[in-house]
């Protein structure tokens, strides 16, 4: 132990005041930010909670967001492009793959209409695939494929609207416009055509 520590700890034996950062305990010194977990959330539960899933879905739900893990094959593999040492020794490539047919976590209208758009992108056992190695994390690189998946499923349940009377109106002026603007220009060329004629019926 160095002497600025030693020198240290003797000023706090000596001393009778409280350190809200310090606490001292026996030979060693203790150091808690006051930005702590505890301190900022005291009434918090601090443990790492997972919420039950929730109910399972009915004919006229959307989708909630809820991906069950065990209905996933999730497989770890070594991420390529730039990243040194790190990239050829860990395994933070994710891919997802699940049959689509039978994912019941997803509304039945929402899984017709992913069934029609992925078709092509279905491989011949009706699996679907999706690959992140966005990051160097593995965890990270989970969340992401899930949150592509989410938007995937939820890019099916946005209900395709009109435009509205306002939009139309401004097409349809903006039509007529243009209309008056291309008969304009074959008046004018016209004329141009016209000017090059030579007179008729004048003697010289």
């Amino acid at each position: 132990m160095n002497k600025i520590t030693c020198a240290f700890i003797s000023v706090l034996r000596q001393s009778n005041k409280s350190y809200s950062s310090a606490t001292l305990l026996g030979r060693q010194l203790s150091y808690k930010s006051d930005l702590s977990l505890d301190k900022i959330y005291p009434n918090a539960r601090l443990q790492i909670y997972t919420p039950p899933p929730p109910p399972p879905l009915s004919n006229g739900d959307k989708f909630n967001g809820y991906i069950p893990m065990d209905k996933l094959e999730v497989t770890y593999s070594r991420s390529s492009g730039p990243g040194g040492q790190h990239v050829n020794t860990v395994n933070t490539k994710v891919d997802i793959r699940f049959k689509l047919a039978e994912a019941e976590w997803i509304p039945a209208k929402t899984r017709e209409k992913l069934l029609r758009v992925l078709a092509n992108k279905l491989n011949k056992d009706g699996y679907y695939f999706i690959k992140s190695d966005l990051t160097r994390s593995q965890q990270m690189n989970l969340a992401d494929a899930l949150e592509k998946l989410r938007s995937i499923i939820r890019a099916q349940e946005v209900e395709p609207t009109g435009p509205s009377e306002e939009t139309l109106e401004k097409l349809r002026r903006r039509q007529e416009r243009a209309a008056r603007q291309r008969l304009q220009l074959k008046r004018d060329r016209a004329q141009v055509k016209a000017d090059r004629q030579a007179p008729s019926g004048v003697d010289f």
